[in-house]
């Protein structure tokens, strides 16, 4: 028998939710086979089968949150094998048997494991409180008493929406013995509103965007470039790839420009973590892709020694899967520096939050025809705005300055992308 465990997916998971099964008990199993979707912090990805074998048991049910480290199946030699002789994964009634499971994920986070002499002191014949690591840490922090609040995970283990449903609970009970003015009638502002249904990706994308903006000491620099160059060079760039069939976009050019002068300015190719810097030797720049559930940042790995025209492949092959909901993991994973686009909707310009660990972000606004003065005449020119995000923990004003600098050179003379 082989036990299926919850896998950290992301750098940032703590646990996920099964999404759903697409592997049924009594079925077949093959290396390669997608086992389950999972959503995680940043999506919903498929996770593959390693062994060969037969689906006996699935532990979890869709819908269920599950930490990192927990099961959620098992795999045996045949349809017919019963999951009790696989160790433990489904244990028998007695409350002794069935502690190496409900604990399996608590083993992961040693440093907030209860105390070893807990069970000992506990009250006779009280039931021990199965919780995730996270569900006990948010419990903490909401000041709530996790063994009065029950649990809908598996074998009613307390998972984080039971905290965050009690905390919400909480904050919406009436305050007792204050009796409101009868004749007051209920004040209706106008809106007509209603709640929306979220998903675990947009709260967890929620939570750190708030943590960015309140941990990262962000600044800005902005700069407006000449696009005339660029544009006519993608027009020429394109018409060599046609053969081919490939194709480049103005966001593969600045991709590609960004990971040329990061090599200039390993300092803008950092990380601020724990009060450490970090320079980091590798760039991989990340495409942030708007998705249904909200924002995700695939990576490009080594992206300055990439071809210009594989970058645009595997850009669009990264935001195909992202909309799709099939990214693997490492193709989220291991970050240095992003890039935001949101020309192609129009807009000018913007200041993008910095996705840490990384110490900066551009963000790329539309490309327009205006009015500029060259040679002391007014002429129509295409520019770009870029507007750069920057983590001052990590990066000095003047550091992120000359990185733009030579960011919009290039960008100005193209064919340096190139060479």
């Amino acid at each position: 028998m082989t036990e299926i465990h919850m896998p950290r997916l992301s750098d940032t998971m703590e646990e996920g939710v099964i999404s759903s099964w697409q592997k049924q008990v009594g079925d077949k199993v093959s290396p390669g086979d997608v086992l389950v979707e999972i959503e995680t912090d940043k999506a919903v990805m498929e996770y593959e089968a390693y062994e060969e074998g037969f689906l006996v048991k699935q532990s979890v049910k869709e819908g269920d949150t599950v930490p990192i480290g927990a099961v959620i199946g098992v795999l045996g030699a045949s349809p017919d094998a019963a999951p009790e002789e696989s160790g433990g994964a489904a244990p028998a009634p007695a409350e002794p048997a069935e502690a190496p499971a409900a604990e399996a994920a608590e083993a992961a986070e040693p440093a907030e494991a209860p105390a070893p002499a807990e069970p000992a002191t506990a009250e006779a014949g009280a039931p021990r409180t199965r919780t995730s690591p996270l569900a006990r840490r948010l419990a903490k922090e909401y000041g709530l008493d996790i063994d009065q609040i029950e649990g809908s995970g598996p074998k009613g283990r307390v998972v984080r929406a039971d905290i965050e449903a009690a905390a919400k609970q909480r904050e919406t009970r009436p305050a007792a013995a204050q009796p409101a003015p009868a004749a007051q009638p209920a004040f209706d502002d106008g809106r007509d509103s209603e709640e929306v249904a979220i998903n675990n990706v947009r709260k967890v994308i929620a939570r750190r965007l708030v943590q960015s903006k309140q941990e990262v000491p962000h600044f800005y620099l902005r700069r407006t470039i000449d696009a005339e160059a660029l544009k006519a060079f993608r027009v020429q760039v394109n018409e060599q790839l046609a053969s081919t069939g490939g194709k480049v976009s103005v966001n593969d050019l600045i991709v590609k420009a960004v990971a040329t002068v990061l090599r200039r300015h390993p300092a803008v190719n950092s990380s601020w973590v724990d009060d450490k810097l970090l320079r980091h030797n590798r760039i991989n720049v990340g495409i942030a892709v708007a998705v249904d559930t909200g924002l995700v940042v695939p990576v490009l790995h080594d992206t300055d020694k990439t071809p210009l025209s594989e970058i645009a492949r595997r850009s669009r092959e990264l935001a195909g899967k992202a909309r799709d909901g099939k990214l693997k993991p490492q193709e989220m994973s291991g970050g240095t520096f992003s890039v935001s686009n949101l020309g192609m909707l129009g807009v000018d310009s913007f200041a993008a939050v910095i996705n840490p660990p990384e110490a900066a972000i551009l963000a790329v606004g539309a490309m327009r025809q205006v009015p500029v003065v060259r040679d002391g005449e007014i002429v129509a020119r295409h520019t770009i705005a870029l507007e750069l995000s920057v983590d001052h923990r990590a990066i000095d004003g003047a550091v992120g300055a000359e990185f733009l600098k030579d960011l919009a050179e290039v960008l100005e003379e193209p064919m340096r992308i190139i060479l």
